[in-house]
């Protein structure tokens, strides 16, 4: 495929205690280990570390920077007594510590509650764009079907030492934030700006950095950024979700070009749509998002592999992600084995030891000829 439209993605990964479980907040010495590379950065909380994979052009690209960057971490994390869990949400209720930063600072003290509770994973996926333009004609375009890559990640079903019915938590919890969440249609670049600049200025939130659509124009990269996901447990996972990104990017970036409108959705039946998909992940029905009604959670994934599988194809990268499909919705997300973790009777700090292990797995590379 020519001009094959360049990835990456960010992982939000929490630093646990090996023994029980519990969150620790020790970024810093975890970077100090590291020598800070600039892949690897603080988030809001000390409790949790991203690592950023470089831009890719394959999925076996990708995915060995994904293992590489959780190895690392891991390693890093070991030589200060922890370990590092792609976990959604913690489990266990811990107190969390903010990071130093005047910015952070004024985020805690500003939203009260919502700051000091606020220890959540996700997956971020860039991928490329021609311009800002092309970017919201994307964005436009792959609004229906980004609660279907929430369901495909779910991966936190547990809160502060609850089970909260949920499949992915994260979800609801990230959506405290004012600005996070589905979006209206844009329109155009200028539109977009506007609105952004619109926001900032009512004084809820700092600046642009706080605006958490589930996708949005990258104020650092020449990406647009999808942020629907939870970090998924298996990095395997991951690089599917980034891979179905980039087929929906490019599908929409096509049709918008070809003059083909969006679906246009009303933004009020696509948060329904996410709750849906936060509410049952892979265990029951899901948002159609070409007829807006519930569909088995298998047929939903079906349609957007259908809605896709032509870029994929040229990519090559079809059969692979076919069959890794296949294996999500037969064995579940994180959300099934966190759960399975649960049942054995040791309490919730097993969930986090079944993770650790998960987290450092090695599978799911596609070597499809």
């Amino acid at each position: 495929m020519a001009g094959m439209r360049s990835f990456g993605a960010e992982e939000e990964l929490l630093i646990v205690d090996p023994d029980t479980g519990a969150p620790q907040p020790l970024v810093d010495r975890v970077l100090a280990v590291m020598g800070r590379p600039r892949d690897v950065e603080r988030e809001f909380k000390l409790e949790q570390v991203e690592v950023q994979t470089e831009p890719c052009l394959t999925h076996e690209e990708l995915l060995g920077q994904l293992y590489h960057g959780r190895r690392a971490l891991d390693r890093a994390a070991r030589q200060v007594g922890a370990r590092i869990a792609a976990l959604g949400t913690s489990p266990l209720s811990s107190a969390t510590h903010l990071s130093e930063g005047e910015r952070f600072a004024a985020m805690a003290e500003d939203y009260r509650l919502t700051a000091l509770e606020q220890l959540t994973c996700g997956l971020h996926v860039h991928v490329s764009i021609a311009s800002a333009e092309e970017g919201v004609g994307i964005l436009d375009r792959i609004r229906e079907w980004l609660p279907l890559l929430a369901a495909l990640s779910a991966n936190s079903p547990f809160w502060h030492g609850a089970n909260t019915g949920y499949a992915s938590f994260r979800t609801q919890v990230w959506n405290r934030w004012p600005t996070s969440g589905p979006q209206e249609p844009f329109g155009s670049a200028e539109a977009y700006n506007r609105l952004v600049a619109s926001m900032v200025g009512t004084g809820g939130i700092l600046d642009a950095g706080m605006v958490y659509f589930d996708a949005r124009l990258s104020r650092r990269h020449p990406t647009v950024e999808v942020r629907a996901s939870d970090v998924c447990l298996n990095a395997a996972d991951s690089a599917l979700v980034a891979v179905l990104v980039r087929g929906l990017v490019e599908t929409a970036a096509r049709e918008a070009a070809e003059g083909r409108p969006p679906l246009g959705t009303p933004g009020a039946v696509l948060r329904l749509a996410a709750w849906r998909a936060s509410r049952s992940g892979l265990n029951g029905d899901l948002v159609d998002p070409l007829g807006g009604r519930p569909v088995p959670a298998e047929d939903a994934l079906a349609s957007l592999l259908e809605h896709v599988g032509p870029v994929l194809r040229e990519t090559g990268e079809l059969t692979g992600a076919e069959r890794a499909l296949r294996g999500v919705l037969a064995r579940g997300s994180g959300e099934r084995a966190q759960r399975e973790a649960a049942s054995d009777g040791e309490g919730l700090a097993a969930v986090v030891h079944a993770a650790v292990e998960a987290t450092q797995q090695r599978d799911g590379g596609w070597d499809i000829p």
